[in-house]
C-alpha cells in the first residue's frame, strides 16, 4: 500500500498533477489489486481465518487438522470488490469533482472492512494480541482516521454556501445593482 502511494507521488510530481487527483484516479485498481493479492493468499494458502464450525469452513496445509475460515475470500470479497463498488458509486456521484474524496472514502471503507475481517482470521502468534484486538485491527485504525479526516477536509473545502452565507458575501441579493443597507 506505502508502496503504491509513492509510485502515485512520483508519478504526480514528473506529470505536473496534483496528487490527491491522481490518488483518487488509482485508489479504484488498489481496490482491485487487493481482491487479487487476497486471492493470492488462498491459494498460497497462508493468512487463514480462525477454527469454526461453519458449512463452508475449510482445513488448510499447514493450518492443523481444524476447519479454519477461508479468511482470505472474506477478505476479497470485503477489501476488495465490496470496496470498489462504493467507490465506482462515488465515482457516478461526482466524486472525481472533489480531490481527495476517493482517496479518502478508500481509507475509510478498505480500513474498516479490514477490521471485520480480522474478527475472522487467525492472529499471528508472535505479534501483540489483547483480548479481541488484533495487530491487523490497530494497524488500521490510522487507516480509518486519515481517511474520514480526508473525507472531512474535502467535504469543507467544498461546501456550497448558504442563502444568507451568500447575500452577506454578494450584497443584499437584489439584481438591480441597490446593495441595501
Amino acid at each position: 500500500m506505502v508502496g503504491a502511494c509513492i509510485a502515485v507521488w512520483v508519478f504526480a510530481r514528473r506529470n505536473n498533477c496534483s496528487l490527491l487527483t491522481a490518488l483518487d484516479i488509482c485508489s479504484p485498481g488498489g481496490a482491485i489489486g487487493v481482491c487479487f493479492g487476497r486471492i493470492a493468499n488462498f491459494i498460497q494458502p497462508e493468512l487463514w481465518g480462525r477454527p469454526t464450525n461453519v458449512p463452508w469452513a475449510m482445513v488448510f496445509p499447514g493450518a492443523g487438522s481444524l476447519p479454519r475460515h477461508p479468511s482470505q475470500i472474506y477478505e476479497a470479497v470485503l477489501e476488495g470488490l465490496v470496496v470498489f463498488v462504493i467507490l465506482r458509486f462515488a465515482i457516478r456521484g461526482g466524486a472525481l469533482k472533489r480531490p481527495g474524496l476517493l482517496i479518502g472514502l478508500f481509507g475509510l471503507s478498505y480500513g474498516v472492512a479490514r477490521i471485520l475481517c480480522e474478527f475472522f482470521k487467525a492472529p499471528d502468534p508472535d505479534l501483540f494480541s489483547f483480548s479481541f484486538v488484533t495487530m491487523g485491527m490497530l494497524l488500521s485504525l490510522p487507516m480509518v482516521a486519515v481517511g474520514a479526516l480526508v473525507i472531512a477536509l474535502t467535504s469543507y473545502r467544498h461546501r456550497v454556501p448558504r442563502i444568507n452565507e451568500q447575500r452577506n458575501a454578494y450584497g443584499s441579493g437584489r439584481s438591480d445593482g441597490h446593495r441595501g443597507l
